[in-house]
């Protein structure tokens, strides 16, 4: 059964043990190009695409629309038609998903997330992948952690050291955010490249992690190889001020959905497991008062503090910018005066977190500026 291809439940994130099938983008019996998306699943995090790895026949779908399966399970089968219905009955009957062994444990417990102390505060941050190439460091957005990352940062770890950084304030890391401002915050992400012994780095950035990069950039220079900012922060003032204050205030499911569909192009994408997620990180103690801070320090009266457009084209790192079209937290229109000088790829039927809702082109669009820093 050599020529018989298992479609399995993929692993997106460190917390996914299993996913739903939305629905299949294919038929049975059709022929799928290599990178042509094949179903939609929906994880802990936000729904998303599921590419066709390698080119080939769909010949049989085993997991409908609606099924359940856990990470390795089998959702269909690729074949030529050289290979018969039973050949095909036989290889799905037989199918388990693989169980772990001791020597693939080891991997799985690397790839836990850590803490260290960077200036004398405890963080957070997940490291994935090796290499000699120049690391790759993530900096996520207001509200969020390192799971942020999770549909891109695998890719983007093959051949190379990648390190998405959980700033104060989110996730596991000390919700001590000092006065909370673009310098502190900045501070505390330079002091954990120093403390990771990171001398130089790509950086990429999301929304306030954006700004922060670029401040990053700005600082030292001669530590960063490129930059890649994604509906970043500090390139206008306008700034949806109404989802800042909903996403502090909320403590209750109602309140949490109306922040979050904010946030994506397509509400339904939005899991159930995301807006429990977000539940529980808010009623973390310090979470609100850290979350309130933060916020007064950069959208103070909902409109954004920091200005560095004069700085961003000035930058010695390449610069590209990446936007969904239809953000409406931080408008893409902040991008368009930037056109003629730098990178601007604007994602059409994505909304602030195009890295959760167009992870392909995303990684796409990062692989093709840092393979030429490198």
């Amino acid at each position: 059964m050599a020529d018989i291809t298992a479609i399995t439940m993929p692993q997106w994130g460190l917390t996914m043990t299993e996913g739903k099938v939305v629905g299949w983008l294919k038929r049975a019996g059709e022929t799928v190009a290599a990178g042509e998306d094949l179903l939609e699943i929906e994880t802990t995090k936000i729904t998303n695409v599921f590419e066709m790895a390698e080119a080939g026949i769909l010949r049989r779908i085993v997991a409908e629309a609606g099924t359940t399966l856990p990470v390795g399970g089998l959702l269909a089968v690729a074949a030529p038609e050289t290979v018969t219905d039973a050949e095909i009955d036989a290889f799905i009957a037989e199918f388990a998903v693989p169980m772990p062994t001791a020597e693939a444990d080891a991997p799985v417990t690397a790839l836990q997330p850590h803490a260290i102390d960077a200036g004398g505060r405890r963080l957070r941050y997940l490291e994935l992948g090796a290499g000699a190439s120049t690391p790759l460091v993530l900096v996520h957005g207001f509200g969020g952690d390192l799971n942020s990352w999770m549909f891109v940062q695998p890719a983007l770890a093959e051949g190379r050291r990648t390190i998405a950084l959980e700033l104060p304030g989110h996730g596991g890391s000390t919700k001590d955010v000092g006065t909370g401002d673009p310098d502190a915050l900045t501070d505390a992400a330079e002091a954990m490249l120093s403390a990771l012994g990171i001398e130089r780095c790509h950086l990429v950035g999301h929304s306030m992690g954006g700004a922060i990069a670029a401040l990053l950039a700005l600082r030292r220079p001669q530590r960063i190889a490129s930059l890649a900012l994604i509906a970043t922060a500090g390139l206008g003032p306008e700034i949806n001020g109404g989802f800042i204050d909903g996403f502090v205030r909320a403590g209750r499911r109602r309140e949490a959905v109306e922040a979050l569909n904010q946030l994506v192009y397509d509400p339904a994408s939005i899991s159930r497991a995301m807006i429990e997620e977000v539940l529980r990180y808010k009623r973390l103690d310090g979470v609100a008062a850290a979350l309130a801070t933060i916020a007064g320090a950069w959208f103070p009266g909902g409109r954004q503090a920091l200005d560095l457009r004069p700085q961003i084209a000035a930058l010695g790192s390449p610069v590209q910018l990446i936007w969904g079209r239809d953000d409406r937290v931080i408008p893409a229109a902040q991008a368009e005066p930037f056109a003629s000088r730098l990178p601007v790829a604007i994602l059409d039927t994505a909304g602030h977190l195009p890295h959760l809702e167009k992870p392909v082109e995303t990684i796409r669009l990062i692989k093709a500026q840092i393979a030429a820093r490198d």
